[in-house]
């Protein structure tokens, strides 16, 4: 990997990111999975095997953490909600995993939700506890939530290197309050961006008050897309960020206008080249995701792969829940009627896919 010269980190604090200077070699490539399932899989007895082989004998169930870590996973990826019924993916269900991936010596991101549910481009609600809160309330609430999550990580002695301030926000975060869209010369739209701005901003504070070093990513979805308009919002109403999330499922052409994953691939690549170059900081791609035991996912993710470690300042890849297997659903799915999830990256059999043992085998290639 390239070192940051002197000059290039200078022009990241007027033209990006919020970055120290930095002279030294850049970290290993990551290369993740987000588990936050995994310990509710865990309660309703689902259970993780090596990939089967043609020796004979009955294959004993492992942990899922120290399977995947034992094929070359580096990093984890937690989310943490406000305070959702089901109490999976709250605090403490977060900080119990978070333990288990410190104690495996991986590296953690945790990703800040700010909402008791999934939040994503399109939902990003008010926890039930903030929702009389007016901006002012809300700026508190963000900060101290930040706080708390970290610092309950810095009381285990667990010290995570990368966080999210939001999860797929390209139109803002707890909405209606700071909903956002592109229409930059409408005046309440102006408004609601320095509210947005303003709330990542406390986040970031927040998170480098507890751990001065952590890099804070600000995280959106469609990795092909492009969106100018986004990070010159957000800099410009005093949004900051380390390094930029993206989200990447290049089979869901339903999701993506009907494109080939093929043209899903070359745009993210290009796209992910073009912010490293516009906002000269790393991109990370927090989350993708192929069809479950389809074949033609191991060619995408060798695709896409390629592409990506070929990228200086691409910072790594982390697979979205790839531990789902079997049609099982989180306890969140069945009053909403949603299905299970066919993305992840196991078989029937519960053991990991070949796309993810391409992706846990995967180097930065060298340029």
């Amino acid at each position: 990997m390239k070192k940051l010269s002197i000059l290039f980190c200078l022009t990241l604090l007027v033209a990006g990111c919020t970055t120290k200077t930095n002279t030294s070699p850049q970290p290993e490539w990551a290369r993740g999975a987000d588990l936050s399932w995994l310990s509710e899989m865990e309660h309703d007895g689902m259970l993780f095997y090596q990939p089967a082989t043609d020796a004979a004998g009955e294959r004993e169930a492992e942990d899922c953490i120290s399977l995947l870590s034992g094929m070359g996973m580096n990093a984890v990826r937690l989310r943490v909600w406000v305070n959702h019924k089901t109490g999976w993916s709250n605090l403490p269900d977060m900080l119990g995993l978070a333990q288990r991936v410190a104690n495996q010596g991986l590296r953690l991101l945790v990703d800040i939700h700010y909402s008791d549910l999934f939040a994503d481009p399109n939902h990003q609600d008010i926890p039930e506890a903030w929702r009389s809160y007016d901006y002012e309330a809300m700026l508190q609430a963000v900060r101290h939530h930040t706080l708390d999550v970290l610092t309950a990580l810095k009381n285990a002695d667990i010290e995570p290197e990368w966080v999210q301030v939001g999860n797929e926000t390209p139109y803002g975060m707890l909405w209606p309050m700071a909903k956002v869209n592109d229409q930059m010369a409408d005046s309440i739209n102006l408004q609601a961006w320095d509210r947005y701005a303003g709330l990542t901003a406390a986040g970031y504070k927040a998170a480098k008050e507890v751990f001065p070093n952590i890099t804070v990513i600000v995280h959106v979805d469609n990795a092909y897309e492009r969106r100018d308009w986004f990070w010159q919002a957000m800099k410009e109403h005093g949004g900051m960020w380390d390094m930029i999330g993206l989200s990447h499922y290049p089979m869901m052409s339903a999701w993506n206008g009907g494109k080939s994953w093929q043209e899903m691939n070359e745009l993210a690549e290009a796209n992910i080249r073009r912010l490293i170059s516009d906002w000269q900081c790393p991109v990370m791609v927090a989350e993708i995701g192929m069809f479950n035991n389809n074949t033609l996912s191991d060619t995408v993710m060798t695709d896409f792969i390629r592409r990506a470690t070929a990228i200086d300042s691409c910072a790594g890849i982390f697979y979205w829940e790839p531990e789902c297997y079997g049609g099982w659903r989180p306890a969140e799915y069945i009053p909403l009627g949603w299905g299970s999830y066919n993305l992840g990256a196991f078989s029937d059999d519960g053991a990991p896919t070949e796309a993810m043992r391409q992706l846990l085998s995967s180097a930065k290639q060298q340029t």
